[in-house]
């Protein structure tokens, strides 16, 4: 450093503040808004929620009500999609048929990432004859046919909607569980968790409050991707007749009018394309949140 002159007096360096450091979470929805198909799908979503949630407050009625004669095409006579097999209107259906397939895919979603999360965590966390178990028991649902194992529940106990969703839960599982039991068998070696274990925390509150935390950003992402899963896999149940016809939901409309296929396709293509979108949104979604929670990607 120079010394000061008479001319010159001294000056101390200016020290350059170091940039604050962005919280994970500010980071994650940074790289989920610049992904703008997720973005987008988000928004088309939020839109569908609001039809399911306001919808029947704008669009009052009973949506078996038969209002008109059956097989109205769409905008005739004043119903934008016309009218099914039985003169019900199919807007009115749609609306009321959201709220039902968005609650099931969530419900569903639910009891799957439960069961998942326990066997998961349990076989990742105990090792052993625990995981050999556990794991055995993943590897059986893995193997069974998924769609012919609900049918069977539904057939048996039923085809009201809490057994379809109980039986959606049911057979999707595994996945969430395989997923979470690489990321417990991961995190339990890390430092934290050994000084955690040291300093003497249960085993309980390891798993639920430690390691589960922090596994959690993959399983978000994989409950989301079930939400999609479980509204196609309704549709199914109800184009095979498995479903609760006293219930409108968008696989009920097309399990009804299934039979009219070729006559009046648009009674099966209108809320076909609604799951569609929905499944569709989902994805976007998941995907969004699959490169907004990976710390690796946060990085690139």
């Amino acid at each position: 450093m120079i010394p000061p002159t008479p001319d010159a007096p001294f000056t101390a360096p200016v020290e350059e503040t170091p940039p604050k450091a962005r919280s994970p979470f500010a980071e994650a929805f940074e790289m989920f808004r610049r992904n703008y198909a997720a973005v987008a799908g988000l928004i088309v979503l939020l839109f569908i929620v609001a039809v399911a949630v306001f919808g029947p407050m704008v669009y009052p009625g009973d949506p078996f009500d038969m209002v008109w004669i059956p097989f109205t095409p769409p905008g005739e006579e004043g119903y934008l999609m016309g009218t099914d097999y039985l003169g019900r209107d199919l807007t009115s259906l749609l609306i009321h048929g959201a709220k039902v397939s968005l609650t099931i895919g969530l419900s569903a979603a639910f009891v799957t990432v439960t069961i998942g999360i326990t066997v998961g965590a349990l076989a990742g966390f105990y090792r052993g004859w625990v995981e050999e178990v556990l794991m055995r028991l993943t590897e059986f649902f893995q193997v069974l046919p998924t769609l012919l194992f609900s049918m069977v529940i539904v057939a048996l106990f039923g085809a009201s909607l809490p057994m379809i969703t109980l039986a959606i839960g049911l057979v999707s599982w595994p996945a969430v569980a395989r997923i979470t039991r690489a990321e417990f068998m991961r995190i339990r070696e890390l430092e934290y968790v050994t000084a955690a274990r040291a300093g003497g925390v249960k085993n309980g509150k390891l798993i639920f409050g430690v390691i589960l935390p922090n596994a959690l950003p993959p399983i978000i992402v994989q409950a989301a991707l079930m939400v999609g899963s479980a509204i196609l896999f309704e549709a199914g149940l109800s184009f095979l007749g498995l479903t609760d016809p006293n219930v409108a939901s968008w696989g009920q409309i097309i399990g009804s009018n299934r039979e009219y296929i070729l006559d009046a396709s648009y009674t099966v293509t209108v809320p076909g394309v609604a799951i569609f979108v929905t499944v569709l949104c989902i994805s976007l979604v998941g995907d969004g949140l699959n490169d907004a929670l990976n710390p690796k990607l946060r990085q690139r």
